[in-house]
């Protein structure tokens, strides 16, 4: 005869913790391609702020793009832009990109992020992560770099968090306010990549002071192309 199994008591934290992991499962955070007016325009105007445009070079110069010059950009196999979302909303925060995208050399060499929503710096991380993933799955990239201005810590940290390495240094070539800075080099291939956990930048986003800006930016030796 079958014996019925043990009664377990469940206590209530544990219902909580798993209608929480439910509710995340439906309003995880989204990658949006940038495909309304409306939403190139709120792009651009992140793109136009000082505190995220001065580590911005687009070649040439340019540090800001127009929303039509940003459109025209999302209509070029060689740029990835995508929107984020967080978790508990459909209301895009930021912005992460891949451009000068090459599928023949499986390489994309620049890497870069926006935000849009200050104090949100760990979620950029997170969906820059998200946006590698896809790099290295759908668009089956073998590598990607990156570059930051070496006084953004910020910056610089989070490249090491996703797992990039270090490959060299361009002296004296990005310009803030006049005075030149060096721009640090990184780059990271298809088997060094794991997408960050939800766990621990949710930790990791309660404990942190939190910069007014994050930069990924990047190229191997060029910048993404002016338009």
């Amino acid at each position: 005869m079958c014996c019925a199994a043990p009664f377990r008591p469940v206590s209530l934290v544990q219902v909580l913790l798993r209608k929480r992991t439910r509710q995340r499962a439906v309003r995880a955070m989204k990658l949006l391609p940038l495909d309304s007016p409306q939403l190139i325009e709120l792009v651009a105007g992140w793109l136009g702020r000082e505190e995220n445009s001065k580590w911005l070079d687009f070649g040439h110069g340019v540090h800001v793009l127009s929303p039509l010059a940003l459109k025209i950009m999302t209509q070029r196999d060689r740029h990835v832009l995508r929107a984020y979302t967080p978790d508990e909303s459909d209301l895009p925060i930021g912005l992460v990109a891949l451009s000068n995208v090459d599928r023949g050399s499986k390489t994309a060499n620049s890497l870069w992020a926006v935000i849009g929503r200050k104090h949100s710096w760990a979620l950029a991380r997170r969906a820059a992560s998200k946006l590698l993933t896809l790099a290295f799955t759908e668009l089956g990239l073998e590598v990607v770099g990156a570059w930051v201005v070496e006084n953004h810590w910020s910056a610089r940290r989070a490249l090491e968090q996703l797992n990039f390495h270090y490959i060299g240094r361009q002296r004296r070539c990005h310009w803030i306010d006049g005075r030149p800075y060096d721009r640090l080099l990184y780059d990271l291939v298809a088997t060094d990549h794991r997408e960050t956990p939800l766990r621990g930048v949710a930790r990791e986003y309660l404990r942190a002071a939190p910069p007014p800006s994050l930069r990924l930016v990047a190229s191997r030796q060029e910048h993404p192309p002016a338009l």
